[in-house]
């Protein structure tokens, strides 16, 4: 079978179970995981499935969902998709952030609105849940986005490796988020729209 239409099988067993492990895929399809990772690679970049700890969820109504921000809801840079950090909020509403940093303050700001929040892998640049992300921070690299900057990775052996060369501190969600906001008390940097 060709991955496409392995694609199109995997997007009609989505839709019909709305999530799917990693493993159930590769054993329906007779394939590695590994194949099953590059299948569902586009499927991810396309919004059409969110990519979770072992598995796949369907992103309902993925077309309006996942329509793309020119401008950061925070400070109102232009977005990069490949560092951008979205907000999934009721009625399919979706705010995205130019990266983790600004990220984390709209998330800390509107709180419980957000019913999911996903950003990309540093390394792999893998879609991931951003409750479930090592964030770095005050690491050396600098990769020309907000101050002081975040980097999101999915898996801490990686994240424990870059601070290895590039310095940094590694944090969980929730300690991210109070970090970056207490960083940006009396900070003059990025963002203009702190509160």
């Amino acid at each position: 079978m060709l991955p496409v239409e392995r694609q199109k099988q995997i997007q009609k067993l989505i839709k019909e179970k709305k999530t799917l492990k990693i493993n159930e895929l590769s054993e329906y399809f007779n394939v590695s995981e590994m194949t099953i990772y590059r299948d569902i690679k586009p499927l991810v970049e396309e919004g059409l499935v969110a990519k979770n700890f072992g598995g796949i969820s369907l992103v309902e109504n993925n077309k309006q969902t996942f329509s793309y921000q020119s401008h950061c809801v925070y400070c109102h840079k232009p977005n990069n998709t490949k560092i951008a950090y979205r907000l999934i909020l009721p009625n399919d509403k979706v705010e995205t952030a130019c990266c983790a940093h600004c990220g984390l303050l709209r998330h800390r700001q509107i709180g419980e609105e957000v019913l999911q929040a996903i950003c990309h892998d540093f390394f792999v640049n893998t879609t991931i849940s951003a409750s479930l992300t090592w964030y770095v921070m005050d690491t050396s690299l600098n990769v020309a986005c907000c101050q002081p900057q975040v980097l999101t990775f999915e898996q801490r052996e990686h994240a424990e490796k870059f601070i290895k060369g590039f310095g940094g501190d590694i944090y969980r969600f929730e300690d991210a988020m109070e970090v970056v906001y207490q960083k940006m008390q009396g900070y003059s940097g990025c963002c203009n729209n702190h509160k």
